[in-house]
C-alpha cells in the first residue's frame, strides 16, 4: 500500500545491525558472547558492496553501521550474552537518532535460555528503539530482514517487521545475494513510499536442512519458483523457511512470506506455495546415501572412489553440534584397514582444547597419549583414549582470514595425530572444515594436510560445501548420534506445535490439509 505522506527527497538514513545464530536446544554446548564475531562502525559496513562508496547507492543512502554480531552454530545462547548483545543493539538505535529504516542480518534460529522465541524477543525490542526515534520526517522506520531459509518465523517476529526476506539456496551460495535483495527492497519502499502487505503463513512441516538441500527435487523446483513470483505485478518478493529442526520450540516449522502492494495477490500466492510445500512433505529425501557410521566406512573402505568423503551429521558444528563427539573417531580405528594404515583417513574438527594443548606440549613426532572428545557432549560414549604420533601443530595467530567474512573466520590452535592409517585434528575451539585451506592453512606454518591425499575424508557436516562436493569422488550421509541428529524422531522434541509432519505422519486423511490460509500482516 502507498503511504500518506510524500517520498523522501533527501538522502536516506538507513541503520544495519542485527544478531544471529543457529542454535539446537538439543547440544550440551551453551553459547556465550565471546562465541560472536562482532562488527560495528566501518567494519560493519565494509562486510557489504552494496555499502561501498562507488555503490548505485551511495548518493541515495547514509548507511548508519550499529552492531552486527554473528557465530559459528552451537548450543542456546546464555541469557547475560543475549542481553548484552540485545542491550547493546538497542543502545546504538536510540543513540543514533532518527533513521528512515533499519537492514536487519539474522539468522533466525537463536534459542536462548529462558526464552521459546528469542528472535521475536529481539525484534520487539528492535522495533521499539526505531519507534522511539523515528523518521527525520517523523514518521515511522522500516525494517527489511535478511534471513537463513533455515530460521523460524513465527508470527510474533514477523509482526513487527515490514519485509523479509531469505536464502534460496541450500548450500546457501546466495547468502550475500539476500542481504542485497533485503537492502534493496527497503530502499525502493522507502523511496517510492510504499509498505507493503504480508501475507504469512505457517506449514506444520520440520524437516532437517540435509532433506531439504535446493541441489535436489523438490525443494530445487520449490525455491526456483519465488523468483517467477515476485516478477508478478504487485508483489516485491516472496520467502520460503524450512525451519530450524532441532530447536524445540513452538515456533519451529515451515514458513512462508509473500510481500507485496497487491495483498489479494500476495495471499494466493502465499497459499499455492503453502500447499505445494504440504503436498511434497513426503518427497523430500536425503541429499546424499545414507548409513550408520559404520556402514559408511564399510562402504568407503571397500570403495574405489578417491578420495571418499563421510559426514558426520549428527555433531556438525555448523548446525549446532557440539563439535566434540568422539563417535566416530571411534569407529575409524575399530576397523582394521584404517588402523594397520592398509587405508588412510583424516578426520577433522573434534574440538578439546586439552588434548590440543597437550600435542603443543609435546612437539610434532612426538607421541602422546590423549583423551578425547567427548567432554562437552558427553552423552554417545564419552572421550576416546587414543595414542599417536604428533604430525602437525598450526596456531591459531598463524592463520589468515578476511577480515569482512562471516562467523566461521576466526583462527584456532590445531593439532593433527596419527594413529595408523588414521590423522585426527583436534582443534581448541569448535571450528568447521569447508574449504581446503581449512585443512592445509597458509602457505607456510600451517597443517599442510591435503584432504586430497586421502583415501577417506571423514567430515563433521552434513551437506557437502561446495569445495567439499567438487573434491569428492563419492560420498555418503552418515546419520551419526549428537545434537543435530538427523533422525528428528530419536531427539524427544516434546514442545513443538503437534500436529507437525513426520512427529505426526498420520494425522491427516489422504489429499487433506491442514488450515494454510494466509494472514496479511
Amino acid at each position: 500500500m502507498t503511504g500518506t505522506t510524500p517520498a523522501p527527497a533527501r538522502r536516506l538514513r538507513i541503520g544495519i545491525g542485527g544478531i544471529g545464530i543457529e542454535s539446537s536446544t538439543f547440544c550440551p554446548h551453551r553459547s556465550t558472547a565471546d562465541d560472536f564475531r562482532q562488527t560495528r562502525g566501518q567494519d560493519l559496513l565494509d562486510r557489504y558492496t552494496w555499502t561501498r562508496a562507488d555503490s548505485d547507492l551511495a548518493g541515495l543512502v547514509e548507511w548508519v553501521p550499529l552492531l552486527h554480531a554473528t557465530s559459528l552454530p552451537g548450543g542456546p545462547v546464555e541469557a547475560e550474552s543475549y542481553l548484552t548483545l540485545k542491550n547493546e543493539l538497542v543502545t546504538r538505535i536510540r543513540e543514533a537518532g532518527p533513521l528512515d529504516g533499519l537492514v536487519y542480518d539474522i539468522h533466525g534460529a537463536m534459542s536462548v535460555i529462558g526464552l521459546t522465541d528469542a528472535e521475536g524477543d529481539l525484534t520487539e525490542a528492535v522495533r521499539a528503539a526505531l519507534d522511539h526515534v523515528g523518521t527525520p520526517d517523523g514518521g515511522r522506520p522500516m525494517i527489511s530482514t535478511a534471513m537463513d531459509l533455515h530460521g523460524n518465523v513465527s508470527r510474533r517476529f514477523a509482526e513487527p517487521i515490514d519485509l523479509l526476506t531469505a536464502h534460496r539456496l541450500a548450500p546457501h551460495e546466495d547468502a550475500w545475494d539476500t542481504r542485497e535483495r533485503a537492502a534493496r527492497n527497503l530502499v525502493h519502499c522507502l523511496r517510492e513510499n510504499v509498505r507493503p502487505h504480508r501475507a504469512w503463513v505457517q506449514v506444520p512441516v520440520l524437516l532437517p536442512g540435509e532433506k531439504t538441500s535446493t541441489r535436489l527435487e523438490p525443494a530445487k523446483s520449490l525455491y526456483a519458483s519465488l523468483a517467477d513470483i515476485e516478477k508478478k505485478d504487485g508483489i516485491l518478493d516472496a520467502a520460503m523457511w524450512v525451519g530450524y529442526a532441532w530447536a524445540d520450540e513452538p515456533r519451529c516449522k515451515a514458513a512462508i512470506v509473500v510481500t507485496g502492494e497487491d495483498a489479494e495477490l500476495a495471499a494466493r500466492e502465499a497459499e499455492l506455495l503453502a500447499r505445494r510445500y504440504w503436498d511434497a512433505r513426503k518427497d523430500f529425501v536425503f541429499v546424499g546415501p545414507t548409513g550408520s557410521a559404520e556402514e559408511c566406512i564399510d562402504k568407503a573402505v571397500a570403495s574405489d572412489k578417491r578420495p571418499f568423503l563421510i559426514s558426520d551429521s549428527g555433531d556438525n558444528p555448523t548446525a549446532g553440534g557440539a563439535g566434540d563427539l568422539a563417535y566416530m573417531l571411534a569407529r575409524l580405528l575399530e576397523h582394521d584397514a584404517i588402523r594397520s594404515g592398509e587405508v588412510t583417513a583424516v578426520h577433522p574438527g573434534i574440538t578439546d582444547p586439552a588434548a590440543v594443548a597437550a600435542c603443543f606440549a609435546a612437539g610434532v613426532g612426538a607421541e602422546v597419549t590423549l583423551s578425547v572428545g567427548g567432554k562437552v557432549d558427553a552423552n554417545h560414549g564419552g572421550p576416546y583414549e587414543l595414542t599417536g604420533t604428533v604430525e602437525a601443530l598450526q596456531r591459531a595467530a598463524d592463520q589468515a582470514y578476511p577480515a569482512a567474512g562471516g562467523a566461521y573466520d576466526r583462527g584456532v590452535d590445531m593439532a593433527a595425530v596419527r594413529v595408523g592409517g588414521l590423522t585426527v585434528i583436534l582443534v581448541e575451539r569448535r571450528k568447521p572444515f569447508h574449504t581446503l585451506a581449512d585443512f592445509t592453512g597458509p602457505a607456510e606454518g600451517g597443517l599442510g594436510i591435503d584432504p586430497r591425499t586421502y583415501d577417506l575424508v571423514v567430515v563433521k557436516i552434513g551437506y557437502l560445501e561446495p569445495e567439499l562436493y567438487d573434491m569428492a569422488a563419492d560420498w555418503l550421509l552418515a546419520l551419526t548420534p549428537g545434537g543435530v541428529d538427523q533422525d528428528l524422531l530419536r531427539l524427544g522434541h516434546h514442545r513443538v506445535e503437534r500436529p507437525l509432519y513426520p512427529f505426526d505422519e498420520d494425522a491427516y486423511e489422504a489429499g487433506e490439509r491442514p488450515d494454510l490460509t494466509p494472514v496479511l500482516l
